[in-house]
């Protein structure tokens, strides 16, 4: 399919069609240029693609088709279609997305999400409907099956696995082999996945029957899209630059920090709010409608000065992969990822859908590690290794990590404050906070459920970036003197286009002749303001 081509070309149904046209999508991406047509002719496939680059829709627009096709022959409602995804935060916005999908024929199709927190036995009336369409976890699926609550064996046309190699890294491998034991021997199926792997080929020879293999390399005009920079620096000036960064707002939009565990999320955040500068923290460890919520209030802030609206993730595989931010301009890897596939998934978040993005990494080298108790990730831990693994696989791919460096004369007038922002962010006060945001969180979660599901636009007042303030905030620390704004490079491409105003002069006058009775005029002046 040419470039030229639109989604007016697959001859969908015109429900679809007008789903897809209301979306605003107007030409597919290549993984759904070539993925559709194959789907509606039936054939198993096999897809790697970049993060971001329209899986989802790439399998899920032909399944709808391929089910509103059939309703008329249909003599009673059945589950059509099983697809399993690796993660309760991906199953809700691929049900999102379907649902979208069907927003003019949702009451001839439908879909149900098992992956939520609610048990087997509550999800029954779900399933006693007969859903079209079926989106949970393999453990969820597979316990419907084996209990003979969701019967597939002669009704099931279409399987996917999405994020394949993320759902064998979970450990699901044993749950799959027994859930297609309890598929029928002829349906048509879906691997989709960001790499391929020894596990994918295993999982493909027991899943797929001769598949259309697509391997979807980045073209050069996504790989020009996103700039990544690298700095080498120590743990402590970590701080330092992630503080000039984001105070100065030398980076417009929304950005995500990356970093390795539960208690470096806190610490930054804590870190952040000595200089009043909100953030939130997503990880494993809250609610599960805290972490739907904090998604869906992220990606609801347009572009624009929302420089408080950071996230910072804990569990690798669990954040920087399946979870749709949408509208990131810049991805901080504060922490260096701990493989150079993970790095993949991290910068993957920004620069989608044809937009401009940039990732910005620290690195910490040998010869700048430092005997720093209060920033110390371990005596002796160094990011060279997987730096150099991601360096080799970016120039594979014809992208390049530009060093970029920040004049420390520049930023040395900043030090003693970063200094002391984190002498009051200390292990003790790490602890309180992350218990005070998991209390926090569990309330908004449990007790406020039934209120907003009455009540869903109530949802836009609950924020999850308020200050948890465990550690003392230093108000000194809240405002930049003049005369420490430095002049400081900006990065060449940043993921807006609009010029980024940084009052790095100082704002002092220059001092004139010295007039006779100059001060005497000065002060009338401000006597006669005082009195207006």
């Amino acid at each position: 399919m040419s470039k030229d081509h639109t989604f007016a070309a697959f001859d969908f149904d015109p429900r679809l069609a007008r789903a897809i046209a209301q979306l605003d999508f107007t030409r597919p991406t290549p993984v759904q240029a070539q993925g559709i047509p194959l789907a509606l002719a039936g054939k198993d496939i096999l897809a790697r693609a970049r993060t971001g680059s329209g899986k989802t829709a790439a399998y899920a627009m032909p399944i709808v088709q391929k089910i509103l096709a059939g309703k008329e022959m249909d003599a009673e409602p059945s589950i059509k279609a099983l697809i399993l995804v690796p993660t309760r935060e991906l199953a809700e916005q691929v049900t999102n997305h379907i649902n979208k999908l069907l927003v003019y024929a949702n009451q001839v199709v439908k879909v149900v999400n098992l992956a939520g927190q609610m048990s087997a036995q509550l999800q029954l009336p779900l399933l006693a409907e007969k859903p079209d369409i079926v989106v949970a976890t393999p453990s969820k699926a597979l316990i419907h099956l084996e209990s003979n609550n969701m019967q597939v064996s002669e009704t099931l046309q279409n399987l996917v696995i999405d994020e394949a190699d993320l759902v064998l890294s979970f450990g699901y491998e044993d749950d799959l082999r027994k859930i297609l034991t309890y598929l029928p021997k002829i349906y048509q199926s879906f691997l989709m996945s960001a790499t391929f792997t020894k596990e994918i080929e295993q999982l493909t020879a027991l899943v797929l029957r001769k598949p259309a293999i697509l391997a979807l390399e980045d073209t050069q005009e996504e790989t020009d899209s996103l700039t990544q920079y690298v700095v080498k620096c120590t743990e402590f000036e970590k701080f330092l630059f992630a503080f000039v960064i984001i105070k100065l707002k030398l980076i417009k939009g929304k950005i995500l920090l990356f970093v390795n565990d539960i208690d470096r999320c806190y610490k930054l955040k804590l870190f952040l709010e000595q200089f009043s500068i909100k953030s939130c923290v997503l990880n494993s460890e809250l609610p599960l409608n805290s972490r739907y919520h904090i998604v869906e209030e992220f990606n609801r802030v347009q572009k624009s000065n929302k420089k408080e609206n950071k996230v910072q993730r804990d569990k690798e595989y669990g954040v920087s992969r399946g979870i749709d931010f949408q509208g990131v301009a810049a991805v901080i890897n504060f922490d260096f990822p701990t493989s150079a596939k993970a790095y993949t998934h991290r910068i993957g978040r920004t620069a989608r859908g044809g937009q401009r993005g940039m990732s910005l990494s620290f690195v910490v080298t040998k010869d700048l590690i430092e005997d720093r108790k209060e920033v110390s990730r371990g005596k002796g831990y160094t990011d060279e290794k997987v730096y150099k693994r991601v360096v080799k696989q970016q120039e594979a791919k014809n992208a390049e990590l530009k060093p970029y460096s920040f004049e420390k004369k520049n930023v040395a007038g900043f030090k003693y404050r970063v200094e002391d922002a984190l002498k009051a962010v200390n292990k003790v006060a790490i602890k309180e906070a992350r218990i005070k945001e998991i209390k926090r969180e569990i309330l908004n979660s449990e007790k406020l459920k039934a209120h907003f599901e009455d009540k869903p636009k109530d949802l836009e007042f609950l924020r999850h970036d308020t200050a948890l303030q465990p550690a003392r905030v230093q108000e000194h620390l809240k405002h930049i003197p003049s005369y420490l704004m430095p002049r400081i490079a900006l990065p060449t491409a940043m993921a807006n286009s609009e010029p980024i105003d940084v009052p790095f002069k100082s704002q002092k006058r220059k001092r004139g002749p010295f007039k006779k009775g100059g001060n005497k005029v000065k002060k009338k002046k401000k006597k006669d303001s005082n009195l207006i």
